[in-house]
């Protein structure tokens, strides 16, 4: 038996995607050496199977719908979008599945990259089997940053793992439209490819547990995007708990509670993400294996000095944005504490753990668009903080009406009466997506309401929203 090749390095990163890539390059950056471990593609989910992929499929519908609803542009639209063009443009922010250029540009920032399945061996030590079957032991002077991510789970429902279901991954990467799509959950990505494939031809049936979609977000949100989906022909069905699956044939057929069937030719469940700490060795070093990792403020795992849970993994926030945030936060911890600085004091990191806390934006590319940062009402009542919301209808915003005929979309504030700040803003419409970093730099910045005042929005813009949200809460 030959031995295995050993190598050492700074920093061990395990996942190549997006969070691992950047904690790599913080760290790099401060002088230490990285190596990223990646069986898959370097760039990862959001690169290949949910960020870019998803909006590119969505966006055509969405300019169609914006060109429609303008007198004058709508008469130039004579006919229906090009379901072939817009696969072609989606392969083309995944170039067509092919890392080439993210593995570029990881040897341009000095970052190392293995290809294989990495597994942790014990403290600081990651044992790598790679594609042509060897071994690599790699040891970490430093730290392991665990950036694997999460991935899609499917519920104990009778039958349903067996009839092929779609994750997000072949519903983003699919090559035709399916007629019949029978989509499980009504979350963000439930709602999100609901939207893509019905416009792309799909004939699509949404099945949500309980009694609204997006439940995590403002009622108002889920209720909106419920109209919208029906009104392009989405058959949505609410309060609605599938209790088994099977195929008849090539068609797949899902029971639910009430008795009743539903047929389609295929199904996408998403009903949820599981961290992806199953088969990474977690258990040699006193983790369970499936679990998400708890971390402390600077990522670091609990209990494990030398040990970071960056990203998905650790199940705080499951967001792009919030994954390049954390492990922002973590390279500059595993910097500092290479140099020996004292980095275990709440004053100490230069990223104040507030985004991933109580300030997390996120943006539901939907028609309508939702846009949410900070705490809901419901949230802010479960926290027991003095608040009041504010609600406008931002139809009534003169750039809004200029914007689309007959735009219809809601802007709700929650503010904390006591303090007179911003604790969470959400907004539903057209395009709202571009609204939100103000309203993250208010609830993040904790930017006083009569300071607010004097953030003067230009006029004929949607922004000046904002102006009518602050009036109505002036009364």
């Amino acid at each position: 038996m030959s031995h295995a090749e050993e190598k050492t390095y700074d920093v061990v990163v395990l996942g190549a995607g997006s969070t691992g890539e950047n904690v790599a390059d913080i760290v790099v950056r401060g002088g230490l050496t990285a190596v990223v471990v990646e069986p898959e593609l370097v760039g990862g989910e959001c690169s290949y199977w949910a960020c870019m992929p998803s909006k590119a499929l969505l966006r055509g519908t969405e300019v169609l719908a914006e060109a429609r609803s303008v007198d004058g542009a709508k008469q130039a639209v004579t006919g229906e979008q090009d379901v072939a063009a817009t696969l072609a443009r989606r392969d083309s922010f995944t170039s067509n599945w092919d890392d080439a250029s993210q593995v570029q540009w990881l040897d341009s920032a000095g970052i190392d990259l293995l290809r294989g399945n990495g597994r942790l061996d014990g403290e600081r030590t990651v044992v790598v089997t790679t594609a042509d079957g060897g071994t690599v032991r790699l040891t970490a002077r430093h730290a392991v940053a665990v950036c694997t991510g999460s991935k899609a789970s499917v519920p104990p429902v009778d039958g349903l793992a067996d009839v092929d279901p779609w994750g997000p991954r072949e519903a983003t990467s699919a090559k035709e439209a399916p007629a019949r799509l029978l989509v499980l959950g009504g979350g963000y990505v439930g709602c999100e490819m609901a939207t893509a494939w019905q416009a792309l031809g799909a004939r699509v049936t949404l099945l949500q547990r309980g009694g609204r979609l997006l439940p995590g977000l403002e009622p108002q949100a889920g209720e909106a995007v419920a109209a919208a989906l029906r009104d392009a022909g989405v058959d949505v069905r609410l309060h609605t708990s599938v209790t088994g699956a099977r195929r008849d044939g090539a068609e797949v057929v899902l029971t639910s509670d009430d008795g009743q069937e539903v047929r389609g030719d295929e199904v996408l469940v998403a009903v949820g993400r599981a961290a992806r700490t199953d088969d990474i060795g977690a258990e040699s070093v006193g983790l369970e294996p499936g679990k998400y990792l708890s971390v402390d403020s600077t990522l670091r795992v609990e209990g494990l000095p030398w040990m970071y849970g960056v990203g998905d993994v650790n199940g705080r926030r499951q967001l792009t944005h919030m994954g390049k945030y954390q492990a922002r936060q973590a390279g500059a911890a595993i910097v500092a504490r290479a140099r020996g600085e004292d980095v275990d004091t709440a004053a100490w990191s230069p990223f104040v753990d507030t985004a991933d806390d109580v300030a997390t934006p996120s943006v539901v590319f939907t028609s309508p668009q939702v846009a949410s940062v900070g705490r809901t009402a419901a949230q802010a009542e479960e926290a027991g903080l003095p608040h009041r919301v504010v609600e406008y209808p931002i139809g009534s915003v003169a750039g809004a009406s200029l914007f689309t005929d007959g735009y219809e979309g809601t802007a709700i504030a929650v503010v904390d009466t006591e303090r007179e700040v911003l604790l969470g803003v959400t907004f539903v419409g057209p395009a709202v997506a571009e609204l939100l970093h103000a309203a993250t730099i208010a609830v993040v910045g904790e930017v006083p309401i009569g300071r607010l005042w004097h953030a003067v929005p230009a006029y004929p813009t949607i922004s000046e929203i904002w102006l009518r949200l602050l009036e109505t809460y002036r009364g």
